[in-house]
């Protein structure tokens, strides 16, 4: 299972956010580069980062920042928040950043994610399912939608998709653990035909050793890590065993 420590960015700062609210914007690091060497040097092969004013704008906004760490780490970014045309995408990966995570589009314009798998490739795009009470939320989890997560997995997987974030808003920056059930649901209902990354609610190497038990592809661990109570060195050395 691969390990994937977080860095959101809002104005230019790393924050984290609490259930996705906006006005819970928390500095959690004084420098991005910094920090995503600190992941480097635990072991970390990949990192999550997140275009947070780019989720609320609907557009790329700190476009630099990703693409420093791409060039000035060996790390393999994954990267969200904006990205609603395949010349963004495009852009993205030309850039040198590894995988795309596309979120609100998979329900608002699938077709872009369609054509997106069909033109770059499905090792190079994500679909991030957030959700509320199993409901998909999007732009930037400010609005609700009248879908299943399961059901939008499933269209997504029809459209050649292979990896997924799945989120849940209420456990997401809280500490509060991952949401075993609703993982337990998606990895069930997609065994063999999706790779699921949990994210949302990360506090101890409990909740690795859940996900890795579930047998999922992925964690995101961001405040767990920030705030001390995931030893990041630890967490990579026991979920690649």
């Amino acid at each position: 299972m691969i390990i994937f420590p977080a860095i959101d960015i809002k104005d230019g700062n790393c924050v984290r956010l609490f259930k996705g609210d906006f006005s819970t914007v928390e500095k959690v690091a004084s420098d991005y580069l910094e920090t995503a060497r600190s992941f480097e040097a635990a072991g970390a092969e990949w990192i999550h980062m997140v275009d947070l004013d780019g989720a609320k704008e609907g557009r790329p906004v700190n476009t630099k920042i990703y693409t420093d760490v791409a060039e000035k780490t060996d790390l393999k970014v994954e990267l969200g928040g904006g990205i609603r045309s395949l010349e963004t995408i495009r852009e993205y990966l030309e850039m040198g950043i590894t995988r795309v995570i596309l979120g609100s589009v998979a329900l608002k314009n699938p077709k872009l994610v369609c054509d997106a798998v069909e033109k770059f490739g499905s090792e190079k795009v994500v679909v991030g399912i957030d959700a509320m009470n199993e409901m998909v939320a999007t732009e930037g989890w400010l609005e609700s939608s009248d879908v299943h997560y399961i059901d939008l997995a499933d269209k997504m997987i029809g459209a050649g998709v292979k990896y997924f974030i799945f989120t849940d808003i209420s456990k997401d920056g809280t500490l509060s653990g991952v949401n075993r059930e609703q993982l337990k649901k998606l990895a069930d209902a997609t065994e063999g035909r999706a790779n699921i990354v949990a994210s949302g609610g990360v506090h101890t190497k409990d909740d690795i050793i859940a996900c890795k038990e579930m047998g999922l592809y992925g964690t995101i661990c961001g405040k767990s890590i920030y705030k001390g109570t995931l030893d990041l060195k630890e967490a990579i050395e026991y979920a690649g065993k």
